[in-house]
């Protein structure tokens, strides 16, 4: 009885996820799965996939975080975290040791050797802290005094 209670809350907390993201159909996969129902949370621990349309992150752990209303608040993806964040008019590839994505404001925060390559304007940027808004494309960087802001990009040539 018990077992299945588990199991039954897991099947709720997995269909809640699913149907309250932004009404965008949202996928993820990983090798095990615990939720939390009192603390509204969702733990996803080991080759943790996230796919949502043409964007995905990919990571050792994940957390989503949900309101009192059931609806995503944010997630926050740990250890060796990939990801391309695509959009109408943007387009991200990079990596970072954490990463919070924030649903409603459509903003990432990534955290702890952070690397954003533009690839529609063809720029990348390193630090220690980039917060990226998808909405405008503005990205705010911090570096350290060991590892300052590295912005590179390319000139074209005149024809």
């Amino acid at each position: 009885m018990i077992r299945l209670n588990i199991w039954l809350q897991i099947f709720i907390y997995s269909f809640i996820f699913m149907n309250t993201l932004i009404a965008q159909k949202v996928e993820i996969t990983s090798e095990e799965m615990h939720a939390e129902n009192i603390k509204k949370k969702v733990h996803f621990i080991g080759n943790v996939n996230i796919k949502q349309n043409e964007s995905w992150i990919h990571a050792d752990k994940v957390i989503v975080y949900f309101n009192e209303h059931n609806e995503t608040r944010k997630y926050n993806a740990t250890g060796n975290v990939t990801f391309e964040f695509k959009e109408l008019k943007h387009f991200y590839k990079g990596s970072a040791n954490k990463v919070t994505y924030l649903p409603l404001k459509s903003q990432y925060i990534l955290k702890e050797k952070a690397i954003i390559e533009d690839i529609v304007n063809k720029r990348h940027v390193h630090g220690d802290k980039i917060v990226l808004d998808m909405l405008t494309g503005n990205a705010k960087v911090q570096g350290t005094k060991k590892k300052p802001v590295k912005f590179i990009f390319d000139l074209e040539k005149a024809k």
